[in-house]
């Protein structure tokens, strides 16, 4: 009867411990901003100099990317970024590169590489991407046109891009 006790006991024990660990490793990967929940604003420099502020795009579907030149994910998904944004761009997408660098060298030299074709903006001290609970780059937000997010991607894999586009286009036809 004792060994039967020792068979069944640890996976009795097992069972909660791995559930309060599951639950850990769920909160861990949220973002600070659940989907559904109005964008939290911001302002920030861009590469080429004027300031960009999230809220004067509302009317516009907004796909905020969080990158930094450290990230090989990014460097990665950087192309596909590009293409999007020209693609959706007359049809009322904008998208904003916001680069977590601290060195703006760093950020204009990757950036100018990869031929970004969209706005680039600074966000050297983390200011905004502590307000938005980033766990892991790149980190993508999709926003309706009425400020609210509606899709968060976490890291990058070859395929994202596919599910952006589509994401975008459900949000555009939306009014």
């Amino acid at each position: 009867m004792t060994s039967t006790f020792f068979r069944i006991a640890p996976s009795a024990l097992l069972r909660p411990l791995l559930g309060a660990l599951l639950l850990a490793a769920a909160s861990w990967s949220s973002a600070a901003v659940p989907v559904g929940a109005n964008a939290p604003d911001f302002t920030l420099k861009t590469l080429n100099g004027p300031n960009m502020r999230l809220q004067e795009q509302r009317g516009k579907v907004v796909l905020v990317n969080f990158w930094a030149t450290w990230c090989g994910p990014c460097r990665k998904e950087m192309p596909h970024l590009n293409r999007i944004a020209d693609k959706y761009k007359s049809s009322g997408l904008v998208l904003m590169g916001v680069n977590i660098d601290e060195d703006v060298r760093n950020a204009a030299e990757v950036a100018g590489k990869l031929k970004v074709s969209f706005p680039v903006l600074l966000d050297t001290d983390k200011a905004v991407s502590k307000m938005y609970d980033l766990n892991s780059m790149p980190s993508t937000m999709v926003i309706d046109r009425s400020g609210k997010v509606r899709y968060v991607h976490r890291g990058y894999q070859d395929g994202y891009e596919d599910t952006y586009d589509q994401q975008i286009r459900e949000l555009l036809k939306e009014r």
